[in-house]
C-alpha cells in the first residue's frame, strides 16, 4: 500500500533521509526503508500484515522482517525493470487483482465488509492492488530477464557438476513406475439418470412446504454446505462453476432452480440475496452413485480379459486398443501418462492411491487385480475424476537411485539451470545492494536478515 502524499522526488529522500508523516486519522506513518529513489512505509508492511492475517495467519516481529527484506529486494529489481524499459503484462494485472478482491469478498463476506476490515473504499482498494500487481509484474519479468542470460546448460555443465558433488549430495530419483490399463466405466448415463430423478423430488418436497435447509443437511453430499443447511455464503460467482453461477445469478430470492449439472455432480439451488455479482445460496448437491452390481459386472470383464491376457490368448495391448473405454490411453495400448507433464514415468505421489495400491507389491510385467479408480477427467480443474474399473500392468519399475549422468540427465540438466539462475538472481542483489543507496530505520536493526549486507545500511 503506498500513500501518493509521500511520493517525493528521490532527491528529497536523498537529503533527509527517513521521515514520518500522519495519516489522515492522525496516527504516524513512517518510512522506514529508502532503496535509490523508492521508498518503503510502516504502512506498506502493516498493509501486507494485514492481508496475511485476513487470511488467517498470525504476525510477528518476525515476519515484519521477512516483509520489509522482501520489499526492499523487490524494490531493486523494481528499478532495474524500469532502467531496462521493461513492460508490465497488464492481463496479468488484470487477472490477479480481480482473484484477489474476489478472495476477500468471498472470505469477509462482501464489499461492505471487505472496505470494512481495511477502512478504504473498494475503488481505493483497487488503485492500490493494480499499482501492486503492475509492480510485481516487472519485478518478475526482471527476474525472468536475469535468470534467462545464464548460457545453455550442456552436457559438460552436467558432469562437472556431478564430479564436484559429494554422493550423498547427490539428488535421489525417486522409484518411477510405468504402467498401462484398460478401463471399464460403469452406466454413467443410468446413473445420472437416478441422481436426476432424486433431486426433482427433493425439488418437489422444498416446493410443496419442507425447508431446503433441512432437506440440505440430510441429502447434500457437499460436506462443507450440508451442515449449514447447503448454504454457501455471500461469495464472488467468479468462483463457482460457470454453470452453477449463472444458474444462480438468474434466479429471484425464494425460487428454487432447475436441476443443474458441473463437474461436481447435480445441483438445486435457492438463492438467499444478490449483491451486484455476488450472492449466497443454499444448495443440495449429489453425486452419481453405482451399484455393487455396476462394479462386479465390470470387475467379470476385467478378471475375464486378465485371464486371456495372462494365458497368453491376446497381448495386453491389443486388449487395450480393442475393450478398453478409456479414450486417452486406448489408442496407445492402455500405456498411462502423467496429465501434468505428459511423462509415462509415475513418482508415487503422482499416481492415485487406488492405483497404487494395486501395483504396490506388484514385479515387472505383472498385471493386477480389478479395482475401482478415478480418471483423469477435470485433472485441470482440480477435480477427481469419474468412478473407473480398471487393470494396471507394470511395464517398468525404475528403482529409486542417486541420480546418474546416464539414465538420469534430463533431471541433473534441470538442476543445474535451477542452480545457476539461483546463483545469478542472487549475484545481482548482492552487487546491487553494495551499488544502490539503501537507508534502514534502526527499529528494524534486531531483524535476522538472510543477507548481511542490509546490517550496513542502518
Amino acid at each position: 500500500m503506498k500513500f501518493r502524499f509521500f511520493a517525493f522526488a528521490a532527491a528529497l529522500f536523498l537529503s533527509t533521509g527517513l521521515s514520518a508523516q500522519k495519516y489522515s486519522g492522525g496516527l504516524v506513518d513512517k518510512t522506514v526503508a529508502v532503496v535509490g529513489n523508492e521508498v518503503i512505509l510502516v504502512s506498506d508492511i502493516e498493509s501486507e500484515v494485514q492481508q496475511m492475517q485476513a487470511q488467517g495467519r498470525s504476525s510477528d516481529r518476525d515476519m515484519r522482517c521477512t516483509i520489509l527484506e522482501r520489499m526492499m529486494e523487490n524494490k531493486i529489481f523494481l528499478m532495474q525493470a524500469r532502467i531496462d524499459s521493461l513492460t508490465v503484462n497488464y492481463d496479468m494485472v488484470d487477472g490477479e487483482l480481480s482473484n484477489r478482491i474476489d478472495q476477500y469478498r468471498t472470505y469477509l463476506g462482501g464489499d461492505e465488509e471487505l472496505e470494512k476490515y481495511f477502512g478504504k473504499p473498494l475503488y481505493k482498494l483497487r488503485q492500490e492492488w493494480r499499482q501492486l500487481f503492475e509492480e510485481q509484474s516487472l519485478i518478475q519479468t526482471e527476474q525472468s530477464e536475469i535468470a534467462g542470460r545464464i548460457p545453455e546448460v550442456t552436457p559438460y555443465d552436467v558432469q562437472q557438476f556431478l564430479d564436484t558433488v559429494s554422493v550423498e549430495d547427490l539428488p535421489v530419483v525417486p522409484i518411477k513406475y510405468q504402467l498401462s490399463q484398460i478401463c471399464i466405466y460403469p452406466d454413467r448415463e443410468a446413473a445420472a439418470m437416478a441422481v436426476k430423478e432424486r433431486l426433482l423430488s427433493l425439488r418437489e418436497r422444498v416446493i410443496n412446504g419442507e425447508k431446503f435447509a433441512t432437506l440440505a443437511r440430510i441429502y447434500s453430499e457437499d460436506p462443507g454446505s450440508a451442515r449449514r443447511g447447503g448454504e454457501l455464503g455471500m461469495a464472488s460467482k467468479s468462483i463457482f462453476w460457470p454453470a452453477f453461477s449463472d444458474a444462480a445469478m438468474a434466479l429471484r430470492p425464494g425460487v428454487i432452480s432447475q436441476i443443474v449439472e458441473t463437474p461436481d455432480g447435480f445441483h438445486i439451488i435457492e438463492v438467499i440475496e444478490k449483491k451486484g455479482d455476488m450472492f449466497n445460496a443454499r444448495h443440495i448437491l449429489l453425486k452419481p452413485q453405482y451399484t455393487a452390481e455396476d462394479r462386479e459386472k465390470a470387475f467379470s470383464r476385467l478378471d475375464s480379459l486378465r485371464t486371456k491376457i495372462l494365458d497368453g490368448e491376446i497381448k495386453f495391448n491389443l486388449a487395450a486398443r480393442f475393450f478398453s473405454e478409456d479414450p486417452a490411453t486406448r489408442t496407445n495400448g492402455g500405456q498411462m501418462a502423467d496429465p501434468a507433464t505428459g511423462s509415462s514415468y509415475f513418482e508415487i505421489d503422482q499416481l492415485k492411491p487406488a492405483d497404487y495400491a494395486a501395483i504396490q507389491d506388484l514385479k515387472e510385467g505383472e498385471i493386477s487385480e480389478p479395482v475401482e479408480s478415478t480418471d483423469n477427467e477435470g485433472y485441470q480443474q482440480g477435480r477427481t475424476g469419474n468412478t473407473v474399473y480398471k487393470i494396471i500392468r507394470v511395464d517398468k519399475i525404475v528403482p529409486a537411485h542417486p541420480a546418474s549422468f546416464t539414465n538420469d540427465y534430463t533431471e541433473l540438466q534441470g538442476r543445474v539451470r535451477m542452480q545457476r539462475q539461483m546463483q545469478a538472481i542472487d549475484e545481482f542483489l548482492e552487487k546491487k545492494i553494495k551499488e544502490t543507496y539503501i537507508v534502514i530505520d534502526p527499529m528494524y536493526k534486531e531483524c535476522s536478515f538472510s543477507r548481511d549486507l542490509w546490517s550496513e545500511k542502518f
